[in-house]
């Protein structure tokens, strides 16, 4: 519980700093709510749920998401290398996932062991 309590501490602190520096001009005009959401969710997945197969892709993808939208938006990249690089993205970590020796979550477990039955 005190984890959980310190990581939403942690992301409202710097979800209002971001807001800050973006009514100060110090940020690029960005929608920064989105990249927000895809940061926190990001996190979330690596942080609350535990090391498992699915966290260990969704969490980086998502971050992946959330930085590759701010180039765009920025105009540091095009969407014809920000979609593909994605893509790449999501496939080098489903194979990390795959060949890792981390487990599955425990829901997907569950699932495996019915069929199995």
């Amino acid at each position: 519980m005190k984890k959980a309590a310190i990581i939403v501490a942690v992301l409202i602190i710097v979800g209002g700093t971001a807001l800050l520096l973006n009514n100060l001009r110090v940020l690029p005009e960005v929608d920064w709510m989105w990249t927000g959401w895809l940061s926190a969710c990001g996190i979330l997945f690596l942080t609350m749920g535990g090391m498992n197969k699915v966290s260990c892709v969704l969490g980086p993808f998502l971050l992946a998401v959330a930085v590759l939208d701010v180039l765009n938006r920025t105009e540091q990249i095009s969407r014809s290398v920000q979609i593909p690089s994605l893509v790449i993205i999501f496939g080098a970590l489903l194979l990390l996932a795959v060949v890792s020796p981390v487990p599955l979550p425990v829901a997907l477990t569950q699932i495996e062991d019915e069929e199995k039955d």
